[in-house]
Parts: C-alpha cells; sequence; structure tokens
C-alpha cells in the first residue's frame, strides 16, 4: 500500500475486531437439491469521495447458501444510477456465466436461465434494449455484454425491491438491522 495513513490502520482493526466477533458463525447449506443458480447484484453510486467512483457488489446462492460474492470498485465512473447498477448487472452476470460452465463440468446442468435479481428498473430496461440511444451511447461496449446474455437467454435479470436485495450489503455501510437481515439472507448462522 502506498502512503498508509492512520485512517488504513483504524479500518485494519475493524476487520479484525469483526472477525473475532464472528468466529462462531459460518454459512448455512441445507441437503436440498435444488441446484438452481441464483444472483443479486447492486451497486451505489459514486461512493468513492476520492475517485467517484462506484463499487459493484453481487452474491450467488446455489440452493439455502452463498457460493459466490464480491465487492469491487467499478473501472470507470459512472454518470448515473442507472449506469452504475448496468456495470454490476454486466459484472454479475459474466460471472454466472462462468458458475454455469462449472456447474455443468460437475453434471449440475441449468436447464432454465440463471436469474439475476437487480433493484434499478432503468438498467434492467437498458440491459434488455439492443437498441444504442442517448442515455447509453456513452457506455463502454464491454458493460453492453449482458444485453447478449440477455437475448440468449443465458441470464435473466428481473426486479427486486431495494429491501430484498442482499448485494446491498456488499455496497456501501448498513444499519445494524438491515445489516443483520442481510447477513442473514446470505445463510450466515451461528455455529
Amino acid at each position: 500500500m502506498e502512503e498508509p495513513r492512520a485512517s488504513h490502520l483504524q479500518g485494519a482493526k475493524r476487520i479484525l475486531r469483526y472477525i473475532k466477533g464472528t468466529l462462531t458463525e459460518g454459512i448455512f447449506y441445507s441437503n436440498n437439491s435444488n441446484v438452481k443458480l441464483v444472483g443479486y447484484t447492486d451497486s451505489d453510486w459514486a461512493g468513492d469521495i476520492e475517485t467517484r467512483k462506484s463499487t459493484s457488489g453481487y452474491t450467488f446462492h446455489l440452493g439455502t447458501g452463498v457460493v459466490s460474492w464480491s465487492s469491487k470498485k467499478q473501472p470507470t465512473i459512472a454518470l448515473s444510477t442507472a449506469e452504475a447498477e448496468y456495470i454490476a448487472v454486466t459484472s454479475c452476470a459474466t460471472q454466472a456465466i462462468w458458475m454455469r460452465r462449472m456447474l455443468e463440468a460437475m453434471h449440475q446442468m441449468q436447464d432454465t436461465p440463471t436469474v439475476i435479481h437487480c433493484d434499478n428498473k432503468s438498467a434492467i430496461s437498458l440491459s434488455k434494449n439492443p437498441v444504442f440511444h442517448g442515455r447509453s451511447k456513452h457506455i463502454d461496449i464491454r458493460f453492453h455484454k449482458i444485453r447478449e446474455l440477455v437475448a440468449e437467454k443465458e441470464v435473466v435479470i428481473k426486479y427486486l425491491p431495494t429491501d430484498e436485495q442482499v448485494a446491498d450489503i456488499f455496497t456501501k455501510p448498513l444499519k445494524t438491522e438491515l445489516f443483520y437481515k442481510l447477513k442473514k439472507m446470505l445463510g450466515m448462522v451461528e455455529t
């Protein structure tokens, strides 16, 4: 890390305290035969106060437990909430394709498109619309991969209200009550 500051040490100590306080927690996986891959994606908008870049977060569930998750700063500055969410949906969808291939290699075929839940209707609309127009003409081509995946029925993007969006936990600080609710939705339990 270049030029570490006291705030970085403070953040590291906070993480260590969190880990110490959650040593008895784990992810619960049931004996359920449901092997349908389901994704959840979210983004903040311009959350990094220095770079104004947004953070994408996603999680994938297989049955009752989470099997993959990510929280990552976006590579470019989004000009709107819809664009930030669109970039996050694309990131989530490319992970979904990789996971579908892994499951197929393990003979766990995904017979239907992978459902990805998003809480932004504008981003969902952009992902379904192959026509370029004023709202999306500036978006980097690589983020339009989602349109191809939707058209080929590899993934389907569905709306999910924000208060049910488990990926929210990966994009911004949350109030304690919501944090614990989303943590439970991830399958985290006391062991």
